[in-house]
């Protein structure tokens, strides 16, 4: 971890890591697989918008930018949305539950990020 970033921005770029290689390992190794409802373009685009987006979002922390607040929040809304998405296919698919689970994590992080950037 760069001596100018702190605790905080670090673990939120793990979550932000962590999301995205969830949702990517759900949507091509759970969902496609499984077929029938669980392909759903909706579904699909707003996985791969937070996959997109929390790559985004760790990356302009990693580089100290002094936009990753705006990213941050995207990320922080996006991530919410998936959540919602996943939740939204039944509670009976552990992978799914576990995406959600780490899309909220991740939104909840990004959030704070985003304020404590923007009050700096």
């Amino acid at each position: 971890m760069p001596k100018e970033m702190n605790s905080g921005a670090h673990e939120c770029i793990l979550l932000c890591w962590q999301c995205r290689d969830t949702c990517q390992d759900t949507l091509f190794n759970h969902n496609l697989a499984r077929g029938g409802s669980h392909i759903n373009a909706d579904n699909i685009r707003i996985m791969t918008d937070c996959m997109e987006i929390c790559q985004t979002a760790a990356d302009f922390m990693r580089r100290n930018s002094h936009l990753s607040s705006v990213t941050c929040q995207a990320c922080a809304e996006i991530c919410e949305a998936c959540a919602d998405s996943c939740e939204s296919m039944g509670k009976e698919h552990a992978a799914i539950q576990h995406c959600a689970e780490i899309c909220r994590r991740c939104a909840t992080s990004c959030r704070e990020m985003s304020k404590m950037k923007q009050a700096a």
